[in-house]
């Protein structure tokens, strides 16, 4: 079921420069949310933002009824995002799209993510353990300012980071982590999650590919409207076009055309 819903937002944290944290709550249960959805905000107080903003779920908080949103300020909408405090109130449209594949007990799943494509796998990671899975977390930023929250992600799972300048974890890639060869061995039962740039994805899931790995990735195309009417997030897949807001965000790498 999907709402719209003005939600209160109990606390805007700060947990790096160009990052803010938005706690929401509502009167009612929040309902189910998947690992991998993501909500449309209406961005008020500046005519230059009419357009809804999609976010990615980033924790659901039970015990509070608390929705979680990790947004990265990149722009106006995102700069206006930024300016409210506990208090306001904020439109939003959620859940919306489709979520990883849900987990079963006994099962490992790697989470890759990079930049704020870190963000969903937080939420994914802990309904993965509460299935009785095995989630274990590879995260990767530019630098250690781009890794946020660490310690919510060693409370879920394992972690495993790099960075491109070397200043926390593995120096590199993701893909360049010496971790990957352990865990996804030959003839490891593991699968893969993927979340971040376009190019990290493609290089997680040429990855995958080779060693005959099942993987799924998020897309983060342009979606305006989160229904599938506007038609801004178009992908192209091996069964034609698609919306990525309502068929996605999350597909299998067999599905879409990229040349992996």
């Amino acid at each position: 079921m999907k709402y719209c819903k003005d939600l209160k937002i109990v606390a805007a944290e700060y947990p790096s420069d160009g990052y803010v944290l938005l706690r929401l709550t509502d009167n009612e249960p929040l309902g189910e949310i998947l690992g991998g959805q993501f909500v449309e905000i209406r961005v008020d107080g500046t005519a230059d933002t009419f357009l809804r903003r999609p976010i990615s779920v980033n924790y659901v908080d039970r015990k509070n009824n608390e929705l979680h949103l990790l947004i990265q300020i990149v722009g106006d909408g995102t700069k206006q995002l930024s300016s409210l405090k506990a208090g306001d109130k904020l439109n939003v449209l959620f859940p919306l799209g489709n979520g990883f594949t849900q987990g079963k007990s006994g099962e490992k799943v790697l989470l890759v993510g990079g930049g704020v494509g870190i963000a969903p796998l937080l939420e994914y990671g802990k309904q993965l353990r509460e299935a009785g899975a095995t989630p274990v977390f590879l995260l990767g930023g530019r630098s250690k300012r781009n890794l946020l929250m660490l310690d919510r992600y060693s409370e879920i799972g394992e972690v495993y980071v790099t960075t491109e300048d070397g200043s926390l974890g593995e120096k590199g890639f993701v893909t360049q982590h010496s971790c990957l060869k352990t865990l996804c061995e030959a003839g490891s039962d593991i699968r893969i999650s993927v979340c971040g740039p376009k190019p990290m994805m493609v290089a997680v899931a040429r990855f995958a590919k080779a060693n005959n790995i099942r993987c799924e990735v998020s897309l983060e195309n342009m979606m305006a409207c989160g229904l599938g009417a506007c038609l801004c997030c178009v992908e192209k897949t091996v069964k034609g076009n698609v919306c990525v807001c309502k068929e996605g965000p999350v597909f299998n790498i067999n599905d879409l055309t990229w040349q992996i």
